[in-house]
């Protein structure tokens, strides 16, 4: 059970900030707190941050799908509907 507690301190206080990560650090530090949460190993306090941080990662992640899927709407497509090319999201050039 000790070792449980370690490695949701260890996740819990990551140096790495969450807005340097890319998705899929995000998404695999998301995927442990899970699973650490789900084995239900973890004290209460301990417990509640790992959820705020999940939580965390969660939005980040899917503010970066968002942007991705925004992008992917912009694509320019041709006459005959194949891509010709993107468009940036802010509409400049």
């Amino acid at each position: 059970m000790l070792g449980g507690m370690d490695e949701a301190n260890n996740t819990a206080q990551t140096g790495a900030d969450i807005a340097n990560m890319t998705f899929e650090q995000a998404l695999i530090a998301l995927e442990e707190i899970v699973q650490q949460l789900e084995r239900g190993d973890v004290p209460l306090d301990q417990s509640i941050t790992l959820y705020e941080r999940g939580e965390k990662l969660r939005a980040a992640c899917q503010q970066r799908l968002d942007t991705a899927q925004a992008r992917i709407e912009k694509i320019v497509a041709g006459g005959d509907g194949t891509p010709t090319g993107t468009t940036p999201l802010d509409g400049s050039n």
